[in-house]
């Protein structure tokens, strides 16, 4: 494999309907760089579980001083708002993350995923409901996309009322990131950054609204809480509300698609889970390191040199952690181009590792698990109107654009 067009090569088969091939190459040779400079690409497990424990891997983006290549990513964000505590470093962002942990899970929150399984199972219900009498669907705009980001509304405490714009606001945002062939980059820049506006103006007047009658949502408590750390600021409550919009939007929508997508290539797993809604667990962590939603993390910086397999990485450069490279490494795991829920050890990479590990994890394996047992067991028949379909043009977040799919009916409730 030829090393100068290494991160086209990256970006380019990240949106194909099979990058693995590429990612068994570089796996051949675990640091790789360009020959004219930019990032260094790690590809195996270990090697990306290591840094991602390491101190001296930087997420926070001033002290990158070597070509980056995020050029290539679309993943730079022209915002107002403050760096959310995914582009900070201790101690900032293990305070951010404390003070949003508060009112999200445990120990001040145990039961707050926990307690919205109810209300998770009706949204799918409804938008399972919504599909009507047709005997087709496009699983990511009739099912995939809406899903996460109502669950978002209601964690936040936005106003039933209010969920179309938001979810306009999102979708647009969305959009930003999978820029489509022929589109004038600069229009799409503008009405990105229109919807991000707006978006934060809301935002900020709903958060104004909770400080004065505060709730029992997400956003009051981030609001009104006063721990150990103090208050957030109202700017850094509008970063992390924008990051649990954006960053656990994507990648469930990404999750519970690839899911889908995977589970009607082996019906024989689908058929499993219709019989045993247990299964559900199993599949959805084999799907995190088969089919993961996020492919690599490249906003990593080192802030020291660091050796890797014999190879000096200098301080201020960029990394590329690709982990899904790393989650088929056969050093790591036995014959690991087969999908098998029965799998007993698959400790992947599908949310990272270390204290940028994601955050909002739990919310969203509970959200696949349900979402992908009730397609299981109410659509009858199912079957792919396309295979491959189309994927999103995006390097980091792989999922496919749209799922088109038949069935013969659905299945009473």
């Amino acid at each position: 494999m030829t090393q100068a067009p290494l991160l086209r090569q990256i970006t380019d088969y990240a949106n194909r309907a099979d990058p693995y091939p590429l990612y068994a190459e570089l796996r051949k040779t675990p640091v790789l760089q360009e020959e004219d400079g930019g990032p260094f690409v790690i590809s195996t497990y270990w090697d990306i579980q290591s840094l991602l424990h390491d101190p001296r891997i930087s997420s926070d983006a001033s002290n990158l001083t070597a070509r980056g290549g995020d050029e290539l990513t679309g993943q730079e964000e022209e915002t107002a708002l403050p760096p959310s505590f995914l582009r900070l470093d201790p101690p900032e962002h293990d305070r951010l993350r404390r003070m949003t942990n508060r009112p999200f899970g445990p120990p001040h929150s145990p039961r707050r995923v926990h307690d919205m399984r109810g209300e998770l199972a009706g949204i799918v219900s409804d938008l399972i409901a919504g599909f009507g009498d047709t005997d087709r669907i496009d699983v990511v705009d009739q099912f995939s996309y809406p899903f996460p980001v109502t669950v978002i509304c209601r964690l936040l405490g936005v106003p039933r009322e209010d969920e179309a714009r938001f979810h306009s606001w999102a979708d647009t945002i969305a959009a930003g990131l999978d820029p489509v062939p022929g589109d004038d980059p600069t229009e799409r820049n503008r009405v990105t950054h229109e919807a991000r506006m707006q978006l934060g103006m809301y935002l900020a007047g709903l958060v104004e609204e909770r400080r004065k009658t505060p709730g029992e949502d997400m956003l009051s408590e981030l609001v009104t809480s006063h721990g150990p750390d103090g208050p957030m600021t109202t700017m850094e409550v509008l970063s992390t509300a924008a990051l649990l919009l954006i960053a656990g939007h994507e990648t469930t929508v990404n999750l519970i698609t690839n899911g889908m997508l995977t589970l009607l290539r082996h019906p024989e797993v689908l058929q499993r889970l219709r019989d045993d809604p247990r299964l559900a667990v199993n599949i959805v962590e084999e799907l995190l390191r088969y089919e993961p939603p996020v492919q690599l993390v490249p906003q990593r910086t080192c802030i020291a040199d660091i050796e890797v397999r014999g190879v000096t990485i200098p301080k201020g450069s960029s990394i590329w952690l690709v982990l899904a490279a790393g989650n088929r490494d056969p050093e790591r795991f036995q014959d690991p181009e087969r999908f098998d829920p029965d799998r007993q050890d698959i400790q992947h990479l599908g949310f990272g590792s270390g204290i940028h590990s994601c955050f909002g994890a739990p919310l969203a394996r509970l959200e696949a698990q349900l979402a992908l047992t009730e397609l299981a067991r109410r659509l009858d028949n199912p079957r792919l109107l396309e295979d491959p379909p189309l994927y999103r043009q995006n390097a980091v977040l792989r999922g496919p654009r749209h799922l088109n799919i038949t069935f013969d009916g659905l299945r009473p409730q």
